[in-house]
C-alpha cells in the first residue's frame, strides 16, 4: 500500500521538475532577461534606501534603515517579476503550447507547480544582486549556510506563490492587455501595504490590518529574520512558513483547476 502511494507521489514530483526544466531552457535563448531585472533593486537600494536612510525620517528601531529595507527589496524583486510571469502562459496559448501540455498526461497541478518553480529558479539572479549591493552599502548580512539556505529557499517559495497567482490572473482575463492592466494594478498594493519599506508598527490600524493578510508581508518578515546579522521575527518563522506555504498549496489548487479554461 506504501509503495502505491509513493509511486504515484514521485511520478508527480517528477513531472513537476520536467515542467520546470523545460521553463528554465528558455533562459538561454533570452538570458539579458537575468540582467535587465537586476536594474530595478539596485535603483531602490541605491537610490530610496539610500535616501530614506540619511533623512532619519523611518523609525526602524536598533536597525539602520538600509539593513531593513534590504530583505525588503528583495521581495519586491521577487514579487514584480513573478507577478508578470503569467503573461507567458497568455504567449503559450497564442502559439497552441497550451493545448500541447493539456494534451498531455501530465497532472494540472503538476504544469501549474511546475511553472512556480521555474518563476523561483529566474528570482535566484535577484538574491544575487540584492546581496552583492547590501555587501557594498554596508549591510550587515547574515552568512551563516544555514541562513542564507533559508534566504534561498523562501525566494524560490515565494516566487512560486506570486507566479501561480499570475497564472490564475491569465486564465481568468485571457488577454495580454488585460492582464498587463490588473498586474500593475496589484503590485503597488500588494509591496506597499506589506512591511517592505516601513514597519507594520507605523502604519494606520486598517492597513495593518490589510498588511497581515498580504503573505509578502510573511515573506519580508522570514527574509529578513535569516538575511540580517542579530535580527529577531516579528510574526515567528513557523507562521511565516506555514503561511506561504498554504498560500501556495491554495494557489496551485486553483489555478490546475482554472488552467484548462486558457485553451478555450
Amino acid at each position: 500500500m506504501t509503495a502505491t502511494f509513493i509511486h504515484p507521489f514521485t511520478g508527480f514530483i517528477e513531472k513537476t521538475f520536467v515542467i520546470t526544466e523545460f521553463e528554465l531552457r528558455k533562459l538561454r535563448h533570452d538570458f539579458t532577461e537575468l540582467i535587465t531585472r537586476a536594474l530595478q533593486p539596485a535603483l531602490w537600494l541605491l537610490i530610496f534606501g539610500q535616501v530614506f536612510s540619511r533623512s532619519g525620517m523611518m523609525h526602524t528601531g536598533n536597525v539602520p534603515y538600509l539593513d531593513f529595507i534590504a530583505p525588503g527589496i528583495l521581495a519586491q524583486s521577487v514579487l514584480f517579476v513573478a507577478i508578470f510571469y503569467g503573461i507567458n502562459v497568455i504567449w503559450e496559448r497564442d502559439l497552441g503550447i497550451v493545448q500541447k501540455f493539456l494534451a498531455s498526461p501530465t497532472p494540472r497541478a503538476a504544469l501549474v507547480l511546475g511553472k512556480g518553480f521555474s518563476a523561483g529558479f529566474r528570482t535566484l539572479s535577484q538574491a544575487v544582486v540584492v546581496y552583492g549591493l547590501s555587501l557594498l552599502l554596508g549591510v550587515k548580512l547574515n552568512w551563516g549556510p544555514l541562513a542564507l539556505l533559508n534566504v534561498l529557499v523562501i525566494v524560490v517559495l515565494a516566487s512560486t506563490l506570486f507566479s501561480t497567482f499570475s497564472l490564475i490572473i491569465a486564465c481568468i482575463v485571457k488577454t495580454r492587455e488585460r492582464f498587463m492592466g490588473v498586474g500593475q494594478v496589484l503590485t503597488m498594493p500588494l509591496f506597499f501595504a506589506s512591511n517592505a519599506i516601513y514597519p507594520t508598527a507605523i502604519m494606520p490600524a486598517w492597513l495593518q490590518t490589510i498588511a497581515h493578510l498580504n503573505p509578502l508581508t510573511y515573506v519580508v518578515d522570514a527574509l529578513r529574520t535569516f538575511m540580517l546579522t542579530g535580527s529577531s521575527t516579528a510574526f515567528g518563522l513557523g507562521r511565516d512558513y506555514a503561511v506561504i506555504l498554504l498560500t501556495t498549496a491554495v494557489l496551485v489548487f486553483i489555478g490546475s483547476r482554472l488552467y484548462p479554461r486558457l485553451a478555450v
